[in-house]
């Protein structure tokens, strides 16, 4: 005879101890069947002359992978090199911990045009995702 499950609805717009007990739970699961996730975050900045902030790039590195969730260059200053700069910086901070590889995505064409003159190559895509748009995976494995 199956038991009832209730099902529990909670607030989507606030962190509870439900969510973070299921990312817990998760977590010690996926490092059961992958190994641990040893999760570190990074980020690397970027100041003009002034001390004012004009670029970074921050993201996570977990299962020897560095994944690049933000790289943002001010506007004045873009068109300069400044963004692979900051990539190279990346790169070299994930191979100096011991990564196999670099991954990143975006929703814009051009932008993973640019990850691809790094020697980024596309992964993979997710139509309409924003609508309108694709979501761009792309990776740079370390040879």
């Amino acid at each position: 005879m199956a038991k009832s499950i209730e099902i529990e609805k909670l607030a989507l717009s606030i962190e509870t101890a439900e969510s973070a007990e299921l990312s817990a739970r998760l977590g010690a699961a996926l490092g059961e069947r992958f190994g641990v996730r040893d999760e570190t975050p990074f980020s690397i900045l970027a100041r003009g002359e002034d001390g004012a902030l004009i670029g970074g790039v921050n993201g996570v590195i977990h299962w020897r992978w560095a994944y690049v969730r933000h790289l943002w260059v001010a506007e004045s200053r873009r068109g300069q090199g400044l963004g692979a700069r900051l990539m190279g910086e990346a790169e070299r901070l994930a191979r100096d911990r011991g990564c196999v590889g670099v991954y990143i995505d975006t929703f814009e064409k051009r932008v993973a045009a640019f990850y691809e003159r790094l020697g980024f190559g596309r992964v993979g895509e997710i139509a309409d995702f924003p609508p309108g748009h694709s979501r761009i995976s792309l990776s740079k494995p370390f040879r």
